[in-house]
């Protein structure tokens, strides 16, 4: 592979670009069509002799639909400048001038296909097509955002796409030049805004999951490569990458994340600790494929309002908490890589949720006692008895006892607190047979009997009628878990408005062997927090 001169791109410009395009008449169009460097970069060998440069261009065209004017449309395209392929390496569909300068016909394009390239192993989004019409309509309220907003939606789609032409569908020298072109616009696959929702929520359910995992996996590629030119370790980026937002529908308060588990910050591991010590291939590829593996949350709390003569009534309850630890990989022969490590997988160890009003009067009322661990005393008693004479006492009787003691514990443990006008619900992952907990007990380095302990317990976890997880590796807690109420006081004053609420969690994940003989572990962990409005109106 050739060697590149350090040259970063410029972050993406592409919605200021394809809004200031000149119009379509033929005196205001230039003779050559607009092009937009994506990224670019010289080759220090060549660029001595003859300044030879490499580019990825966008680049506009003029098009005439099929009944229509002689210029009643906008091609995009992608292709390649100082290579040898002269073919775009993307053609878009023809952009109707009806829709300018917002084009979401562009845009539904990219994410379509964007979303066809998505990781999974079952294949289950083949054929999976985004509703145009609703995205048509959702995409009104995306165009009368700000512009900040549409380029943060334009520079991701651009990104995702780009990942699957440059990395996967051209030589290895045109995806070193998308590397560079993330690296700068790494932020962009975290689309940090309040209005992301409304995004995600125009190519549905089903799509959000499959750009998500594709988003993700493009992330864990560019985590990896990261890591890989970094020594000694290098912490993850902060903020982590991945979504997060949160919304209230149908009586339900929803939380939803996405974080590729390399982009979660690293609280404690036991692995060598000179940087240079040689590691086994095997190891190796235990770690690559641990590195491509994505943490999806979904926590819905149901809610509802009801009014008093003095004050206005919040209750809430757990509806249900979803934690899966989602493999991002192809088929299982895709490149040979990982297919031993297929039940090696991160798992939840603790869950910490909470939700309350940010600010206003409110009183707060609990559900749920601190448990104590339940306990069933068994007592034995066993005599054993002499007779023994004295000259001088009467003849008695020796006797023993014996007591033992069982007791039962979940996997899970379940605690509820408040802070403030703040309620939180905390889970943490226990030992079945001795009640320690998973995140607090081991620690980095020890090799105590109890900790072996611990962690062979959790070894072959996916099976077994005592597994705490499912066999794809996540937990999720229902109201039949957990179904306690809680409830808030607010002023009477407050009935019919709208209040801004507080949700956000922060999860544990821990990866111990399953079926690999190994001692590398480690403990991650990830937080989000997020505004929602709710409006108290009584329910009826």
């Amino acid at each position: 592979m050739p060697q590149y001169a350090s040259q970063s791109p410029p972050p993406l410009e592409v919605w200021s670009w394809i809004r200031h395009l000149p119009s379509t008449r033929d005196d205001s169009w230039p003779d050559s069509d607009p092009t937009l460097e994506l990224a670019g970069t010289r080759d220090v060998a060549k660029a001595q002799k003859d300044g030879s440069k490499k580019s990825i261009l966008l680049k506009a065209e003029r098009t005439r639909v099929p009944g229509g004017e002689a210029a009643s449309a906008i091609t995009f395209s992608v292709f390649l400048e100082g290579f040898s392929q002269e073919k775009p390496l993307w053609v878009s569909n023809p952009c109707s001038l009806v829709s300018k300068p917002f084009f979401p016909d562009l845009l539904l394009q990219l994410l379509q296909e964007t979303i066809s390239r998505a990781p999974t192993v079952s294949g289950s989004h083949n054929g999976y097509q985004i509703d145009a019409r609703f995205f048509s309509r959702c995409f009104e309220s995306i165009s009368l955002s700000s512009d900040q907003y549409l380029s943060q939606v334009y520079n991701l789609a651009f990104l995702g796409r780009l990942f699957w032409l440059c990395v996967f569908d051209t030589p290895s020298e045109v995806g070193s030049l998308y590397f560079q072109l993330l690296s700068s616009n790494i932020n962009s696959l975290s689309c940090n805004s309040a209005k992301k929702s409304t995004f995600l929520r125009s190519i549905g359910c089903d799509g959000e999951l499959y750009l998500m995992r594709s988003l993700g996996y493009i992330s864990s590629k560019w985590l990896i490569l990261r890591e890989l030119q970094s020594v000694p370790f290098r912490p993850p980026p902060s903020p982590p990458l991945g979504f997060s937002y949160a919304k209230s529908s149908h009586g339900l308060l929803i939380l939803k994340a996405y974080t590729p588990v390399l982009s979660m910050d690293r609280t404690c591991y036991n692995e060598q600790q000179d940087p240079y010590a040689r590691i086994e291939a095997k190891e190796s590829l235990l770690k690559y494929a641990l590195g491509h593996q994505q943490l999806e949350a979904v926590v819905q709390f149901e809610y509802a309002v009801s009014s008093f003569q003095d004050y206005v009534k919040v209750r809430l309850r757990v509806d249900n908490i979803r934690l899966h630890v989602n493999r991002l990989g192809f088929r299982h022969d895709e490149d040979g890589k990982g297919i031993e490590f297929m039940d090696e997988r991160h798992f939840p160890s603790r869950a910490r949720v909470w939700v309350g009003p940010e600010s206003g009067s409110s009183l707060i009322s609990l559900g749920r006692s601190t448990r104590d661990a339940e306990r069933e005393i068994e007592t034995q008693r066993s005599v054993k008895s002499s007779l023994e004479e004295n000259s001088k006492k009467f003849p008695f009787v020796k006797s023993k006892t014996k007591t033992a003691a069982k007791t039962r514990v979940k996997n899970w443990r379940w605690d509820q607190d408040a802070e403030g006008s703040v309620c939180i619900f905390d889970a943490v992952l226990c030992d079945s047979f001795s009640g320690a907990e998973v995140v607090g007990s081991w620690k980095a380095g020890s090799s105590s009997g109890d900790q072996t302990s611990l962690r062979n317990g959790f070894r072959k976890r996916y099976s077994g009628a005592s597994r705490a997880f499912t066999k794809k590796g996540g937990v999720v807690f229902a109201g039949d878990e957990y179904g306690e109420e809680v409830s808030w006081r607010l002023d009477k004053e407050m009935e019919g408005s709208v209040m801004k609420w507080r949700m956000g969690g922060k999860v544990w994940l821990t990866y111990w062997p399953n079926e690999f003989k190994t001692t590398y572990s480690e403990t991650r962990c990830v937080e989000w927090c997020e505004d929602i409005e709710i409006p108290l109106l009584v329910s009826s």
